[in-house]
């Protein structure tokens, strides 16, 4: 297990100052003293395969400035090509270096009683709901990682939908960073409560031309009785940017939870997405393309327990793999004891391009009960040199031939992709990292 980790510069006096600076309440500053406690002792993820010991978790500013316009024109232009239309959601929150620069929410979701705003916010305005969900899927004491986060946090989303709201229009947030050298330690909360519904669309950019620094990204999801949740997440960080991003979800008696993920950074990451299905009948899907490139090493970790009965996963995962890009995909579905009649599925193919790219697909299975159905296929190869041969004997030349395989191996889970606004946005991604 990978224990090395470089100091932390920052000091449990630090932390609490900017705690206090921040005006939070007390148990939240307990939280962050505890976990700095954690971060001395605890050891960091343990990843397949891959070696993390070296990479940048800890050195990096943590404060910096944002800039906070009223028009969507203002935003930096990466933020902005991200966003698109406004008319397209219900509500938009864009955060600069881990501050609010814009927020939007129709007045009609605000008659509604829905919340999504930053997390600051969020503390001051509604302490109580933000204490019960902070931390209680995703785990403080999880590994070092966690820890961090919840030492240093310093952005954030929440958002609650209240019973039987069904939200027609997409949410959206964008996290936009171009501080050098900065540290964006960042956790949202987002609840669907019973009978709810809505579409969340998240994306994490940064600027691609001299950017460095850190991202910790930890996201709690909260599916509740009948409620149905679809989430939409492109990650789009710069080479030099080591991220860390950990996605969990709870779903309850006849939810349904969609993930939908375009794992599209430039730099070496760790990725973890855990969903727990507690209720009858939960449901959840989870459908995942990434692209490597140039030297970055990847860890994806999809994990899928089944606690209640009559529940349903899937896992689609596609991955592509250029230059000298190594990555681990982990599948894992775990059925408990006592979740009879559940059925888990996954499914993972990785395509290389290149002699020094590598990809593993690791599919597992774990059932501790008797009555149900439980499946996986994977496979790792490299293109099919008769399919490069055809399409350039068309007179197309290699670069581009090898594009148009890539969008084609893809293709199958962009396509399945139930948010049109990350379809788009997926699509964009993956042209800008092809060509």
């Amino acid at each position: 297990m990978s224990t090395e980790l470089k100091t932390l510069q920052y000091n449990a006096n630090d932390i609490e100052s900017f705690s206090k600076e921040q005006n939070e309440p007390q148990w939240l500053t307990d939280v962050r003293m505890r976990a700095y406690e954690l971060v001395q002792t605890l050891p960091l993820p343990k990843t397949e395969k891959t070696r993390i010991i070296g990479w940048n978790f800890t050195d990096f500013n943590y404060k910096t400035q944002g800039r906070e316009v009223t028009n969507l024109n203002d935003l930096p232009s990466e933020a902005a090509k991200v966003v698109g239309a406004e008319d397209q959601y219900a509500a938009i929150l864009v955060q600069h270096n881990g501050h609010k620069a814009y927020h939007s929410v129709s007045k009609e979701l605000q008659d509604k009683g829905v919340i999504i705003t930053d997390l600051q916010t969020a503390i001051r305005e509604h302490g109580d709901l933000v204490q019960k969900y902070y931390f209680k899927a995703g785990k403080v004491d999880k590994h070092r990682l966690s820890a961090l986060n919840a030492a240093l946090l310093n952005s954030g989303t929440f958002i609650y939908i209240p019973k039987n709201v069904v939200i027609e229009k997409p949410l959206q947030t964008v996290y936009f960073q171009d501080a050098e050298n900065f540290g964006l330690i960042n956790h949202s909360i987002l609840v669907a409560d019973q009978g709810s519904a809505l579409t969340y669309v998240e994306n994490y950019v940064s600027d691609h031309e001299t950017i460095e620094g850190v991202a910790n990204l930890l996201t709690e999801v909260y599916v509740e009785d009948n409620a149905q949740v679809k989430f939409g997440a492109v990650d789009y960080f710069s080479k030099d940017v080591t991220v860390y991003v950990n996605r969990q979800g709870r779903v309850g008696r006849y939810g349904q939870l969609e993930w939908a993920f375009g794992q599209m950074n430039d730099g070496n990451t760790v990725s973890e997405n855990v969903t727990e299905l507690i209720g009858e009948g939960a449901v959840s899907h989870t459908k995942a393309v990434s692209i490597g490139r140039g030297d970055q090493k990847q860890s994806f970790d999809n994990y899928i327990v089944h606690i209640g009965t009559n529940t349903e996963s899937n896992i689609l995962i596609h991955g592509v793999q250029k230059d000298q890009a190594k990555a681990i995909f982990n599948g894992r579905t775990k059925i408990e004891h006592g979740a009879s009649k559940s059925n888990g599925d996954q499914t993972q193919r990785v395509l290389m391009l290149s002699e020094g790219a590598r990809g593993d697909a690791n599919p597992i299975l774990l059932i501790d009960e008797d009555d149900v159905m439980a499946g996986h296929a994977a496979s790792v190869g490299r293109i099919d040199p008769v399919q490069l041969y055809y399409l350039m004997s068309r007179g197309i030349s290699r670069t581009e031939a090898e594009r148009l395989i890539i969008h084609g191996f893809l293709e199958p889970v962009v396509e399945q992709l139930q948010i049109e606004s990350v379809k788009a946005q997926l699509t964009a991604a993956i042209e800008r990292k092809v060509r």
